[in-house]
């Protein structure tokens, strides 16, 4: 091994209370997760499981994300007072200062052409768009006062997923991973779902580490061909080959972490090490087709596809093999009614056909074998839709444009009060009229069945503590059990 050189361990001590998780934010989270220090065993491996400071009701979350941003008037937020007014003016008050991402001129109010009916004991309002989702109704929590400061989807997703509209912020997912770690050593803590025509507009960023570890950065699987990019062995590399060339590596990566005292070296070698058993773990857990041909038919998922029913059944293998954090995109909710591919009456029936069963199956399967108990289900878009028709460029199809004041989330599981309804918009759900709920306090919220104090779970970086929930965020009792 090189000796260190004396200015170098200077600037790298430096460098590593600015920066690093073990610097002096890091070890403040370090001791409200309980981890020992000076455990050799959690300095070698970042994604060693921690436990919360607080009690904690989750363990594990699965996030839908309906990518593009569902119209929440024709799903979950009934509006009688629409259908009186359906094609008239909209009133000139909701225009004043008001700025669209695409509506033009003096808009006409939309009624939705969907009915809506009562489900389950709790008496839960849904579309009959939603007729899957309306058997588990009374697991559902129904948040119809969520509001935004992004009406633009790629800031607006990437928003909802870090606390920040810039790119560079962590994701919720790999502040999780940051905080508690990895139940499984042979699996990724985060890992990402991605189906649709298209991935959604904020990127990668969605799932970044930002300033985190990488080690902690969302691991996208695919639902056919290699699951994971690069994972495979190059042809005529075998398993003990692999095996000599990696400690080969690490050998080399761990003389430069003695040499340079870079905390990311060490990140490195925990990721390949990973991705090493990860060649022997994710084959079998991508492989639906052991699964119960009936299972299958529940979720709607077919062998050789990519889709959301096959996501949400992967989705389901590995919330049960412990991985702390899966997140599903699902594109094409963009409803601005320029044609049929994106109007409230061919488009947003589609999307509610491609994912309301297995949402449905999901949920009851998870129950089933007792998983729901202590994982969390989220279910968003970015914002909501304008109770006005676009009509963009005089377009006879139907549809409404970006709206960042109401929007409708739901939540089922681990810590959730069930069959439930929190907050509520005006007569034309146009703006939060009750119980108005920040993007920062749904995470906050989050992050307390996790058992973390949303403003405690912090990692210093340029000289700042930074979180989850930037300055704001409020846990919001009314969502919990």
């Amino acid at each position: 091994m090189h000796e260190l050189d004396p200015l170098v361990a200077l600037s790298t001590r430096r460098w590593f209370f600015k920066q690093c998780g073990v610097g002096l934010g890091g070890l403040a989270l370090a001791s409200l997760a309980g981890a020992a220090a000076g455990d050799a065993a959690d300095a070698q491996n970042p994604l060693a499981p921690k436990r919360p400071p607080l009690p904690a009701k989750a363990k594990r979350i699965v996030y839908l994300h309906m990518a593009g941003s569902p119209s929440q008037l024709d799903l979950f937020d009934p509006k009688p007072k629409l259908v009186e007014l359906d094609r008239r003016p909209c009133p000139e008050s909701l225009l004043q200062g008001e700025m669209f991402a695409f509506i033009k001129g003096h808009p006409k109010i939309l009624a939705s052409p969907y009915a809506f009916a009562r489900h389950g004991e709790s008496g839960q309002v849904l579309s009959e768009l939603l007729p899957h989702l309306a058997t588990v109704a009374d697991e559902l929590c129904v948040v119809r006062s969520m509001h935004t400061t992004q009406f633009n989807h790629a800031p607006a997703q990437i928003f909802m997923h870090t606390g920040h509209f810039r790119i560079g912020r962590p994701s919720f997912g790999s502040w999780l991973s940051y905080g508690l770690g990895s139940e499984n050593r042979d699996l990724p803590a985060f890992v990402v779902l991605l189906s649709g025509r298209y991935a959604p507009d904020g990127g990668t960023s969605l799932w970044g580490s930002g300033f985190l570890p990488t080690i902690h950065q969302g691991v996208r699987f695919r639902s056919q061909g290699d699951a994971v990019l690069f994972l495979s062995d190059p042809h005529g590399i075998d398993r003990a080959a692999r095996r000599r060339s990696l400690d080969a590596v690490n050998a080399l990566n761990r003389e430069a972490f003695a040499r340079e005292g870079d905390p990311e070296i060490e990140t490195r070698i925990a990721q390949y090490e990973m991705a090493y058993r990860m060649q022997a773990s994710v084959p079998e857990l991508i492989d639906v087709a052991s699964e119960p041909e009936s299972v299958r038919e529940r979720y709607g998922a077919k062998l050789g596809e990519t889709s959301f029913a096959n996501n949400c059944l992967l989705a389901r293998r590995l919330l049960e093999r412990d991985v702390r954090f899966v997140q599903l995109y699902h594109w094409g909710w963009d409803s601005h009614g320029t044609s049929p591919d994106d109007d409230i009456v061919t488009s947003l029936k589609q999307r509610c056909l491609e994912t309301d069963r297995p949402i449905a199956a999901l949920l009851c399967d998870l129950r089933e074998r007792g998983l729901l108990d202590d994982t969390l289900v989220v279910w968003t878009g970015e914002f909501g839709r304008t109770p006005m028709n676009e009509e963009r460029d005089g377009s006879k199809f139907l549809g409404r444009d970006h709206h960042p004041h109401a929007f409708t989330v739901w939540l089922a599981g681990a810590g959730i009060r069930r069959g439930t309804s929190v907050g509520a918009t005006d007569e034309l759900g146009y703006r939060v009229t009750e119980d108005p709920i920040s993007v920062h306090d749904l995470h906050a919220t989050l992050l307390h069945l996790f058992g973390f104090d949303h403003e405690r779970l912090t990692f210093r970086f340029q000289g700042r503590d930074f979180r989850l929930t930037d300055v704001e965020g409020v846990v919001q009792p009314k969502l919990l059990a």
